[in-house]
């Protein structure tokens, strides 16, 4: 294979295949639960099923320096192209998920991220890059066959296993959550649980929304939050950014009375942080998560 990776692409064997559960469609509850919710508990649930744990333990030539950098710049290309957050997220997924079946060649590794991206933004997006726009972003250094033979074996490798939960997806449910009555873009005079929203409140919901994003972000190139969960990061990342904004307006030197008000409402995934099994976890993933932001405080 000119891929670069140790096999060839083919079939897996019905015979070789371990017997595994399929994953849950269906939220296992006995109240009636809405849509949302129904979601939250299918996707809670298959966390660990897409779980990449230890996805370079097996990759001689990809060090955790080299995934920072390749998943660094994919996020870079998801602004690029315009995508949603929840496409990197994915493609992040598939490209550590792949690395957990199969070893690849520092060489090919670009190729493996834009692939994936690839992949995420078709199960995604309406639209998804063109290979050529892909391609040209490597400088050429890939063909299109060699993009379009990766991409099945890809799939081979991962049973075509896609619905991966992502933070993308906590993230807008534990915001949305707590926001459901209107949209943080709605205009000024939007009404949260009988509090009339005012147009700095409304733009300090969006800043709390981008900064947790961006937390989303440094986590996912970090290879050491592998071992999180999502909905475990995305619920620290929640908290550190309360905490962080909160600090920073009580600091600030101008009036920002509406805006603390506002950060007081947000009790997003609060009571998903003290749930008994996964408390200590979320504390310990919160401070790490609060040593990189400020390794990363120029970003």
């Amino acid at each position: 294979s000119d891929s670069g990776f140790e096999e060839e692409l083919q079939s897996p064997s019905p015979r070789g295949l371990p017997a595994e559960q399929p994953d849950r469609l269906t939220a296992d509850c006995h109240q009636e639960l809405s849509y949302d919710e129904s979601c939250f508990t299918i996707q809670k649930n298959n966390q660990l099923k897409f779980l990449a744990l230890g996805c370079l333990s097996r990759q001689p030539q990809i060090t955790p320096e080299a995934r920072c950098k390749l998943v660094s710049w994919l996020i870079a290309l998801y602004k690029h192209f315009s995508v949603s957050f929840e496409s990197c997220c994915l493609a992040v997924n598939i490209m550590d998920r792949f690395l957990v079946t199969t070893s690849v060649a520092a060489d090919c590794f670009q190729l493996l991220g834009v692939t994936a991206l690839l992949i995420a933004t078709k199960h995604v997006e309406v639209c998804s890059p063109r290979i050529k726009q892909l391609l040209s972003l490597c400088c050429n250094s890939f063909s299109r066959e060699q993009m379009c033979n990766l991409e099945c074996l890809i799939l081979v490798r991962l049973n075509f296993r896609l619905a991966a939960p992502t933070l993308a997806f906590f993230l807008d449910y534990f915001i949305s959550k707590e926001l459901s009555c209107k949209m943080i873009s709605d205009h000024e005079g939007s009404d949260y649980k009988g509090f009339k929203l005012t147009e700095d409140q409304l733009s300090t919901m969006k800043r709390f929304k981008c900064f947790a994003r961006r937390v989303c972000e440094l986590s996912l190139a970090d290879y050491a939050f592998n071992r999180y969960q999502p909905s475990v990061i995305v619920q620290s990342a929640i908290s550190l950014t309360k905490d962080l904004l909160r600090t920073h307006l009580k600091q600030s030197s101008l009036q920002h009375t509406n805006a603390l008000e506002t950060l007081d409402l947000l009790s997003i995934g609060d009571h998903e942080l003290h749930d008994s099994d996964s408390h200590s976890l979320t504390l310990q993933c919160t401070e790490e998560l609060r040593l990189l932001v400020s390794l990363n405080q120029e970003s």
